[in-house]
This record gives structure tokens, C-alpha cells and sequence, in this order.
């Protein structure tokens, strides 16, 4: 073994400087000066006789009592009995008062051990640990006096008493340091002082310093017994290392030294733990095999891990083995049975379990009753809950704060948070002190329930009763304040957190951090992440899970790789739900390339994908029209001998209805019905959309009753599909059958449904039912913009553009913004009856409201400026279109064209005469003949000549037409019947004929 030095030994936490000990002084004698004798040889001849106590009492020693002089009697020890010894320092203490000197005590200590007195020694120990002196200098007293008091009756177990000392008053660390540090005198501690300082370590977690100890007893040469190997065998345990703690058992085998039977229990409850219940099984009739008897606690181990793992009838079979054993179960092991039926719900079972005790002659206490209440309010039963707490009451147990907790918890779980305020109040009325754990399953009972702000009230009660909320109390606040948007308040909480010295924990952070990536708020969750890591949190995978999510639902998945990256830098492990978010993520952008990147990805670290990941990568596939690809990992899915679920047949369904393909999609139905998966609503609403494309009214009807026979209840998309397949195909009655359908079964009909019935209406000219239909939408409060364009539409085509605008005015009353199609559908029902002042102003507004205009709008608008001459006007927009790239039609050319001609503009029309070629658009004969007679007016014939080049190359006309023709109105087009514009007869070229010589003589 290592010396005792007077030096500071490392594993002490806290190093204060070293005194040096106090030599036996003579200043006593400057106390007694007036004495001619030695008080210290009077007190010692004293103490030589039974009666020293009275002999001393009737002397002038107690004049001359002082410290030193008791000092230099303990380090003399001249009497012999260390006994007699302490009796005197006790004594003296009687007439001077309690010592605080460590030099008195050490050497008192230091005799009493030379002498084999344990225990007074033990006593002074306590008294010397309790001076709160730290290690190093109360070792350093105790060594000198050792040294100076060294004799061949020197006992070295006073350093174990010490050891021993530290251990009982709680100071482990000291304790250990006793045994472990530098040594200078040869000190080896007894077996049993180790055993227990093992025992305790193993109770306090300290499994770091439990093996130091226990290497230091190898070191020391201190033989294991079976407490040493049964200690070592449950530190095994403790952390779950079950492989090490039956090789700990076999060794003991190995050194002779035979198990008992809590060394057999600590490695069953060990297995148990570890779900390892079969081994937990075998090594109990292992123990049997070799004498060791099963008692109470075996049992109660072996049912408390079978209940554990959710299987309760084989912990009732060991229940049953125990007793014919002929051992009696307590309270206890019944309870672990009662806990674990509650737990898998067989709440009757436990009842009987529960009576059959009783009967046993073990009556149901406190703890039982709270077992039985905890598993049925757990199960959401709060009437059997509410008849235990009755029963549990009328045999005179009263309820404690647990039940209350449990009842309160309960009630918070089935959504009746009033209930569980009342059960508070209740509970304060049977002056029963709420825990945290009351207030903390309370507070989230409510956020749960939406009751946030009695919430925050309940928080507030409990600091006012000085019980201070942690973490887990104001999370679910924080969770429900963002969920419900409210960001503003949830960051305020964290505040208050901190400043109440609260320090949210990553559950917390993440929590707001999840909520606020949901909600696309992902600058404010990048703030609240640098904020956790300023407080030293560090992120996990779920705090970056959240930011792959939020920022992978937007497209952003550079920044999403990023975060990614991050994360295995930090040495985290992504699970499958990350790597399905960045693929799926990757197939919404169309980077097939990156989604199949990281599904390599994911196999490579051994990731296994599941059938939700191959559905996402096969959506994505088909969403491109990669039907091939996304064959082949279906292929891949089956090879694996995982079966395809419903989302994978239902993306292949969806994509073969999208094509029109509803033979193969109904194929696919087949197959997977004979692979035993079930088609969902989702699956049918796709097939029969894909038939009310088709035109198959009949099989839809037939696949719709069908769905009813399977279970199915149709949804208010089910009943939309096929109402809008019969509005498109004019079947007008038998979409109002449907909605009446639909309405008896509760259904309500939504946006698209009555959108989908008043276009319909409007479209047989029944315009009061159209009415009647959007005045039930306006009641229900589900009007959209898309339902007032409906209405819009319908009255403008019936010639009702005033009424039209009414609803125009009306929907924006009601904070319905108008769109592009509202301005178009009121634009052109003003265009066609020529109010052009309702045109231009319907135009204005929109722009002014930064509503884009469409290709029809703009046309429109450019058609009505040109026939009201607004050439400048015209042209501007004109310009506009060009620039944005919008097409113009032929009408709002040849409206431009015209315009242009009237006003003499006549190259301008020929330039935009050449743009309707390019463009491939088709323009009046009449147009362009007027083109070029402006021209041959303008004595101009080489571009008049310019307008039939242009036609004849466009194919607007026959070749072999000449510049008398086209001036003559002589139409001969190649292509008559595609060239926009009225015909004139014979009779008009005839009576043209005069005029068109007569102005190319003037051109001549």
C-alpha cells in the first residue's frame, strides 16, 4: 500500500491549507505559578486510583485545570487505562467546557484505537468531522499524534474509524479519500468497513469512486466475499450492464465463493430491468439447481419486470409458482401484478387480483388504491376512478395528494379541465397541500384544453403559496401560446422564466422552436435557437428535425441541408423521420437527383428506411411523371418483403386516373384489396374522380354505394367530386339529390360543393336558385371569393352587370378581396354592352390594388380604348403587354389596327399588321384593303404593295392575288374560312371597282 504523507491527497474536493498541529505546550505553567507541583503528575497519580474522580474533586487540581495541562495528560498517558482515560477528558470537559481543539480530540482518538475502544473513539471521530475541517488537516492531526503516541501497541485501525466516520455522517467522497489517498502509516481497512463504504456508494450513484474503491481493495490484497461480489454485481446492474454483472456471478464460482440469495435477486431485478425476463427466468432456476431458495423479493422482481413489459398473465403464473413455493406475496409484489394489469388496461382482472388479496388476509392500503385509481383514470375510466375513490373512503383510507394528482390528471386526459379545477378546490378544502406535480399536471391539463389563461392563473396561485414552477410546469404554456400563434406571449414566458432563475430546458426550447417552424416563423426559431445555445443548451436531433421540417415545406432545402450538415458535425444521429423530410422536400422541388442522394444517404448509415419513406419518394417520382422510376422502388419495397401500404397505392392510383388511365387504376384497387390492403376514402374519391372524367356516371354510382358496404363513411369530398362530375355533365337534378344526401347524413356542404351548384345554376339560366344557394353560403359564413365570381359570372352572362357590380361592392364589405377573374368577368360584361367609363374605372382599381391583369382583361381593355379613339391610351397599353410578354388577340389588333387607320397612322398599322403574322393570328380582309387603300390615298403604292406582301406571306390569301384585288375588296383568301371578318358579295366589288381605279390612276 502507498504511505501516509502529510500531504493533500487529489481526491478530496476542496484543498483548505494545512494546519500544523499543536505540540503538548508548558504554558500551563504560567497558569499555576503560584503551585510548586506538576498538576499534570498529581492529575496522573490521581487517575491511577477507582476513585480518581473524588480524589482530584478534593484537591486543588481543578484550580489548576486548564487545556494544556488536559493536553499533556491525554499525550502522557501514564494511567493505563485508555478507558479510565477518556472518562477524565469527558470530566474535565464537565468544569471547562466543550473542546474545539483538533490536537485534544486527535489524541484522544488516537488512544482509545490503541486500546480497542471502537466506539468511544467513533464518538471523538464525530465530534472531529463535525469541527468541518477538511481532510488533509484532520488526517495530519490524527498522524502526528499516531507518530507521537507510536508504540508497539499503536493500532492503525483509528484511520478506519475515521473512514468509517465520513462514511455514516454522508461524506462518501472523504470517506474514500480516507482509503485511497497517499499513506504513510500501513493502513488496511477491515472487509466489512469496505463492504459498507461500497454498499453506500452504490446507493448515492457514485459508481466512479465505487470502483476506485474496489480496485484499491484488489491493490490492498483485501479478499472478496460474497457482499464485496454481490455489491459488485449490482453496480453492474445499475447501469444496465447485465453481460458483466453474470461474469462478476461466474467468477465468484471461479474463487469459491458461493452466491446467496440476494446476489441471485440483485441479478434478476438487474435482467428484469434490462428486459431481459427469459434470462431473469432461467437464472431463478438456476438458483433453485443450486440450493439457493427464491424468496419474496425474487418474486417480486420477476413480476414486476414481466407487468413491465405488458405481460401480466405470465407475471399471474409466477404469482401462482410463489405461492405454491409456499411463500405468502405482500403488498408489494401484489401491487407490481395490480400495476401492470391497470397498465395494459385489464382494469376487471386487477379488480379481481385486487379482491383476491384482500381475501388472502392482506388489505388494500393507500398505495394500492392510488395503483388501481392511476390505471383507470390512465385509461380515461373516471367513473371506476371516481367508485374507488368511494370505496377507498367508506373503508376509512383517506386520499392523499396523489390520488387528488392522479384524479386531476385523469380529467385533464378526457378533456373535462372544470372538473379537474373542482377536484383542486376539493383538495384544499381536506387541507391537503397541492405539489408541484398537482399544479404541473393540472397546467397542462388545461394548455391542452385551450384553457390558457387559467392556466397562467394556476401558476400564479402556486408561487403564491411559495411553490416555485420549473420547466416542466411552464412548457406546455410556452408549447400551447405558440401553437396557438400567440409568439409574442410564449417568448414573454421564457422571459419570466429567466428571470424567476427558471432555466428552460431543451424539451422547452424545443417545443417553441418546433411550434414556431410550423408556423414558417423560421428567423424568429433561429433566434431562439442562438438564445438556448447562449444559455449552454445544446441542440439535439429534434431541436434540428424541426428546422429540416420547416424550412424543407418551403423549398429551402439548401438551408435545410445546412442544418442537416450541422447536425452530423455535432456527432447527432438523424432518424427516419429527418431523412423522409429532406427527400420529400427534394421530390417537391423536382430534384429527384437530391431525393435519391439521401435515401443513399440514409442506407449507407444504416438507416432503414420504412414504408412511409418509400411513399414519399414514390409520391415524388410520380408527381414528375417518373412512373418507371417509381415502379422500380415499388419493386424494391416488395423484394425487401415490405408490404406496399395504401398511401403508395393510392399515389399510383392518383396517377394513373391523372392520365386517364382508369382501367389500370382499378387494376391496382384489385391488387391491393387481395393483398389485404385496405383502401381508404382518400382511394375511392381518387377513383371516382377518375371516372366523373371519364364520362362513367354509371360505375361512379356503383362505386359509390360500394364504399358504404366496406365501411367507408363518404366525406364531403366524396360527395363534391361526384356532384361537380354532374354539374359538368348538365345533370343538374341528380347534384341536388346529392346535396340533400349529404345534408340528412350531417355532412356539411363546404365552399367548393356550393361553388361548384351555383355555377352550374347559372349555367341553365336558373339564376334564383344560384341566389338561394349563395344566401344559404352567406348564412353559414363560408363564402369565398370563388363563390362570389361564381354569382358574378353567372349575372353578367344573363346581362345583369349592375347586380353584378352590387356583389362586387358587397364582397369587399365582407373583407373578400376581389381577384383577376372578378375584374375580368365585370370588364367584359361592361365591354360587350358598351359602358367603356365602367371599363376603364373597373381597370384603375384593379391596378391600383396590384391585381395583375390576365391576357383577356388587358385585351379588352385595349379593344375598348381603340374603338373610343383613346390612341394614346391604347398604345400604352399596348407597350405594357409587349413588355410583359402578353399576347394580343386578333380583335384588340385589328380594334388597334383600325383605330390607327382612322387617325392616318397607316405604317404603325403595318408594323402591327406584320406582329399578327409573326404571331400566327389571322386578321379581316376588310382591315388590311383599308390599310392599303390609306396608303394608295397617300400616293403611297409601294407600301400599299407592302400589305399584300405581308398577306401573301402569312398565307392570308391565294397567291396570284394582286393590289387591285386587295383594293378592290376582291377577296380570293387561301384560306377563307379562317380569316376573321364579314365577306362582301359581287355586288360590292363591282360597285368598288370605279374607286379603286380611280385612286391607283391618282397613285400613277
Amino acid at each position: 500500500m502507498m504511505r501516509l504523507i502529510l500531504r493533500k491527497p487529489l481526491i478530496f474536493p476542496h484543498q483548505n491549507a494545512t494546519r500544523k498541529p499543536r505540540k503538548p505546550s508548558s504554558s500551563y505553567r504560567y497558569y499555576c505559578t503560584s503551585h510548586n507541583e506538576d498538576p499534570v503528575e498529581k492529575i496522573t497519580n490521581s487517575l491511577k486510583f477507582k476513585n480518581w474522580e473524588t480524589l482530584i474533586d478534593s484537591s486543588d487540581i481543578p484550580k489548576m485545570l486548564n487545556p494544556d495541562v488536559v493536553r499533556s495528560v491525554l499525550c502522557q498517558n501514564q494511567v493505563g487505562d485508555s478507558n479510565r482515560l477518556f472518562r477524565f477528558f469527558l470530566w474535565s470537559e464537565q468544569k471547562l467546557g466543550l473542546y474545539q481543539d483538533l490536537n485534544i480530540l486527535s489524541i484522544l482518538a488516537v488512544n482509545l484505537g490503541n486500546s480497542n475502544l471502537y466506539g468511544p473513539a467513533s464518538s471523538i471521530m464525530e465530534r472531529i468531522v463535525k469541527m468541518g475541517l477538511c481532510p488533509p488537516v484532520i488526517i495530519s492531526s490524527i498522524v502526528s499524534c499516531y507518530r507521537e503516541c507510536n508504540s508497539p501497541n499503536s493500532n492503525p485501525k483509528v484511520f478506519e474509524v475515521l473512514m468509517d466516520t465520513y462514511r455514516k455522517k454522508g461524506f462518501l467522497v472523504e470517506a474514500a479519500g480516507i482509503f485511497l489517498g497517499p499513506k504513510d502509516v500501513k493502513f488496511v481497512p477491515s472487509l466489512l468497513a469496505c463492504n459498507t463504504l461500497l454498499r453506500d456508494l452504490l446507493k448515492a450513484n457514485k459508481l466512479d469512486l465505487f470502483w476506485k474503491v474496489s480496485n484499491g481493495m484488489y491493490e490492498a490484497k483485501i479478499p472478496f466475499d460474497v457482499y464485496t461480489y454481490t455489491n459488485m454485481v449490482n453496480a453492474h446492474c445499475v447501469v444496465g450492464n447485465v453481460v458483466e454483472a453474470k461474469r462478476v456471478l461466474s467468477k465468484m464460482g471461479e474463487k469459491r465463493c458461493r452466491p446467496n440469495s440476494v446476489t441471485y435477486n440483485v441479478v434478476i431485478g438487474g435482467l428484469c430491468r434490462a428486459k431481459a425476463l427469459d434470462e431473469a427466468i432461467e437464472m431463478k432456476n438456476t438458483m433453485i439447481k443450486r440450493g439457493v431458495i427464491p424468496d419474496v423479493y425474487t418474486y417480486a422482481s420477476l413480476i414486476n419486470g414481466f407487468c413491465t413489459s405488458k405481460r401480466s398473465e405470465e407475471a399471474k403464473s409466477i404469482l401462482t409458482e410463489m405461492r405454491d413455493m409456499g411463500l405468502k406475496p405482500d403488498v408489494i409484489t401484489f401491487n407490481a401484478l395490480l400495476d401492470g394489469l391497470m397498465g395494459e388496461g385489464d382494469i376487471e382482472e386487477a379488480l379481481r387480483i385486487r379482491d383476491q388479496m384482500v381475501a388472502s388476509g392482506i388489505p388494500a392500503n393507500l398505495v394500492v388504491y392510488n395503483t388501481l385509481i392511476h390505471g383507470a383514470c390512465r385509461a380515461g375510466k373516471m367513473e371506476k376512478a371516481q367508485e374507488l375513490v368511494n370505496e377507498m373512503t367508506r373503508i376509512s383510507i383517506r386520499p392523499d395528494s396523489r390520488t387528488y394528482t392522479l384524479l386531476i390528471e385523469g380529467y385533464c386526459r378526457v378533456k373535462n379541465p372544470i372538473k379537474a379545477i373542482e377536484l383542486l378546490e376539493d383538495m384544499k378544502k381536506s387541507n391537503l397541500e397541492p405539489t408541484v406535480m398537482t399544479y404541473s399536471v393540472l397546467t397542462n391539463g388545461l394548455c391542452c384544453s385551450g384553457y390558457l389563461e387559467q392556466a397562467s392563473l394556476i401558476i400564479a396561485e402556486m408561487m403564491a403559496k411559495n411553490l416555485k414552477p420549473n420547466s416542466i410546469v411552464y412548457t406546455p404554456l410556452v408549447t400551447a401560446y405558440t401553437r396557438a400563434g400567440r409568439f409574442e406571449k410564449s417568448k414573454k414566458i421564457l422571459d419570466v422564466m429567466r428571470e424567476q432563475g427558471i432555466t428552460p430546458d431543451v424539451f422547452c426550447y424545443n417545443s417553441h422552436i418546433m411550434c414556431l417552424c410550423k408556423a414558417n416563423k423560421l428567423e424568429e426559431a433561429r433566434a431562439c435557437l442562438g438564445e438556448m445555445m447562449e444559455m449552454g443548451l445544446k441542440p439535439n436531433a429534434h431541436t434540428y428535425g424541426a428546422f429540416i421540417n420547416g424550412y424543407g415545406k418551403i423549398g429551402e432545402l439548401q438551408i435545410a441541408d445546412r442544418y442537416f450538415n450541422e447536425m452530423l458535425g455535432r456527432g447527432l444521429i438523424p432518424n427516419y423521420v429527418i431523412y423522409t423530410t429532406l427527400i420529400e422536400g427534394h421530390c417537391k422541388t423536382g430534384n429527384i437527383t437530391g431525393a435519391f442522394s439521401t435515401f443513399r444517404c440514409m442506407l449507407s448509415r444504416r438507416i432503414l428506411p420504412d414504408v412511409q419513406t418509400y411513399s414519399v419518394l414514390i409520391n415524388g417520382l410520380l408527381s414528375y411523371g417518373k412512373m418507371d422510376e417509381a415502379v422500380g422502388v415499388f419493386l424494391e419495397i416488395c423484394e425487401k418483403g415490405l408490404i406496399p401500404d395504401v398511401f403508395i397505392y393510392t399515389s399510383f392510383i392518383s396517377s394513373f386516373c391523372k392520365k386517364g388511365d382508369v382501367e389500370r387504376a382499378f387494376q391496382l384497387h384489385e391488387e391491393m384489396c387481395i393483398k389485404g390492403v385496405k383502401p381508404n376514402i382518400v382511394t375511392y374519391n381518387i377513383l371516382i374522380n377518375g371516372l366523373c372524367k371519364a364520362g362513367e356516371t354509371e360505375r361512379v354510382k356503383k362505386l359509390f354505394d360500394g364504399i358504404q358496404e366496406k365501411g367507408l363513411k363518404p366525406t364531403v369530398v366524396t360527395y363534391s367530386t361526384i356532384m361537380d362530375g354532374c354539374c359538368k355533365s348538365r345533370n343538374i337534378n341528380a347534384a341536388f339529390e346529392l346535396f340533400d344526401e349529404m345534408v340528412l347524413r350531417g355532412i356539411g356542404p363546404d365552399n367548393f360543393v356550393y361553388s361548384a351548384l351555383i355555377h352550374s345554376c347559372c349555367k341553365n339560366g336558373n339564376l334564383e336558385k344560384a341566389r338561394g344557394l349563395f344566401q344559404d353560403m352567406l348564412q353559414k359564413g363560408i363564402t369565398s371569393t370563388v363563390s362570389f365570381n361564381m354569382l358574378i359570372d353567372g349575372l353578367c352572362n344573363s346581362g345583369n352587370p349592375q347586380e353584378a357590380k352590387q356583389l362586387f361592392l358587397e364582397m369587399q364589405e365582407r373583407n373578400l378581396m376581389p381577384n383577376a377573374s372578378t375584374y375580368k368577368t365585370l370588364i367584359c360584361s361592361y365591354s360587350m354592352i358598351g359602358h367603356t367609363s365602367e371599363v376603364f374605372a373597373l381597370f384603375e382599381d384593379m391596378v391600383a390594388k396590384g391585381i395583375e391583369p390576365d391576357r383577356i382583361t388587358y385585351c379588352v381593355v385595349l379593344d375598348t380604348h381603340s374603338k373610343e379613339g383613346n390612341l394614346v391610351e391604347a398604345l400604352k397599353l399596348q407597350h405594357e403587354m409587349s413588355e410583359k410578354g402578353i399576347l394580343i388577340n386578333s380583335t384588340a389588333y385589328e380594334a388597334l389596327i383600325q383605330a390607327l387607320c382612322a387617325k392616318g397612322e397607316y405604317n404603325d398599322a403595318l408594323r402591327f399588321l406584320d406582329e399578327m403574322g409573326e404571331n400566327e393570328l389571322e386578321i379581316t380582309f376588310n382591315t388590311c384593303s383599308t390599310i392599303a387603300r390609306g396608303f394608295l390615298e397617300n400616293r403611297n403604292e409601294d407600301k400599299a404593295k407592302q400589305v399584300l406582301g405581308t398577306m401573301l406571306r402569312f398565307g392570308w390569301v391565294k397567291d396570284g392575288t394582286n393590289l387591285c384585288d386587295l383594293v378592290n375588296d376582291n377577296r380570293t383568301s387561301g384560306n377563307p374560312e379562317k380569316v376573321v371578318g364579314s365577306r362582301s358579295d359581287e355586288k360590292n366589288e363591282d360597285a368598288n371597282s370605279e374607286e379603286v381605279a380611280t385612286l391607283l390612276k391618282q397613285v400613277v
